[in-house]
């Protein structure tokens, strides 16, 4: 059996998962596996590596994914990688855009699994931390019992310490990529087959997933659980994972907690020059259905906005959360809490 053990992982999400969106969800999650953007392997030979690799040591554990079609450049690029502390390499051969199909990398890379293994053999010869591959089930006219189970034993016998299956096809042909996150139906069963089929392999599966209760039901036949849009909608999700999925005991991160713990951080970003809502941006779905969760939002994407904007202006939103939640529970007539840190 297969020595990876990352049971949930956050996915990479192109726009979404940046480096301030990791330090993000490090305050909810310690033990959650974190997963920078697409970075094309082009892009680190030959651009501004220090910009495309930045990350703050508090993300860890976190993983760098890679794309790209040359097995040499992308060894190369993952080589860079783990120069720059990235814990694991992990491999996109699931991206749907019109980008990486004129790249010749993403999911095009179903049709050819060779390929595949040849990239994933590269690569783990250049660095000795984990390689994994994110994939879907086919591509187009693709049958995906045939075309997964062909990825998955040409990148297994690689070498890949693990694959992470995005549970339905992609369609390259006619679809942009915000419908291939919806269409054709997710099929779970499948990717569970493949489980079945490879029991030493660690196969997680990711789309669609929305709670963590639905992850508990996945688990029962694959390793991990990949969370995309649901967590970063619904960040406050990710507080429950150490201790429910990690054998962590350590106490569940509260969101106003969570919030606070990010001002540092804000504070010295915005002394650098990043624009507040470049941070804030990632947090507006924090305290999602709870009093307050409107007003939080506005603060943090329109107020963010302003030239001046900084860490004050959070410590405001939050302070209104939790009047607002206070007022909420206890009346109009309830006294402030003395600390100013965390809700009644």
């Amino acid at each position: 059996m297969t020595a990876y053990r990352h049971r949930i992982a956050v996915a990479p999400m192109m726009e979404w998962t940046d480096r301030h969106c990791r330090v993000f969800h490090r305050t909810l999650t310690r033990r959650a596996l974190l997963h920078t953007e697409m970075i094309v392997a082009d892009a680190v030979l030959n651009g501004d590596r220090d910009r495309l690799l930045a990350f703050s040591a508090v993300e860890h554990p976190v993983a760098a994914q890679l794309a790209g079609s040359d097995p040499t450049k992308l060894a190369a690029a993952a080589a860079i990688a783990v120069d720059h502390g990235y814990d694991e390499i992990n491999l996109n051969v699931g991206c749907p855009s019109e980008r990486v199909r004129s790249g010749a990398f993403g999911a095009c890379l179903m049709r050819t699994p060779e390929l595949v293994g040849d990239m994933v053999a590269a690569i783990k010869a250049a660095v000795a931390v984990p390689v994994t591959v994110k994939c879907r089930l086919g591509v187009d006219d693709q049958d995906p019992d045939v075309a997964l189970a062909a990825l998955a034993d040409a990148v297994w016998a690689a070498g890949a310490d693990a694959i992470w299956v995005h549970a339905r096809k992609a369609w390259l042909a006619g679809l942009n990529p915000k419908q291939n996150r919806h269409v054709p139906a997710l099929d779970y069963g499948t990717v569970a087959a493949i489980k079945a089929r490879l029991p030493d392999a660690f196969i997680g599966v990711n789309g669609g997933i929305a709670t963590l209760d639905e992850a508990a039901r996945q688990l029962a036949s694959v390793d991990g659980v990949m969370l995309g849009r649901a967590a970063y909608d619904d960040p406050a999700m990710l507080a429950a994972v150490d201790q429910r999925f990690c054998g962590d005991d350590h106490a569940v991160a509260d969101p106003a907690d969570a919030a606070a713990a990010m001002l540092p951080y804000v504070a010295a970003e915005v002394a650098r020059g990043t624009p507040l809502v470049a941070i804030t941006r990632h947090m507006v779905g924090l305290f999602r259905g709870q009093p307050g969760a409107r007003r939080w939002r506005r603060m943090l994407t329109v107020e963010a906005r302003a030239p001046d904007a900084g860490a004050d202006l959070v410590r405001e939103a939050l302070t209104a959360m939790r009047e607002e939640r206070r007022r909420r529970r206890c009346g109009p007539s309830a006294s402030p809490d003395a600390s100013g840190l965390a809700f009644a």
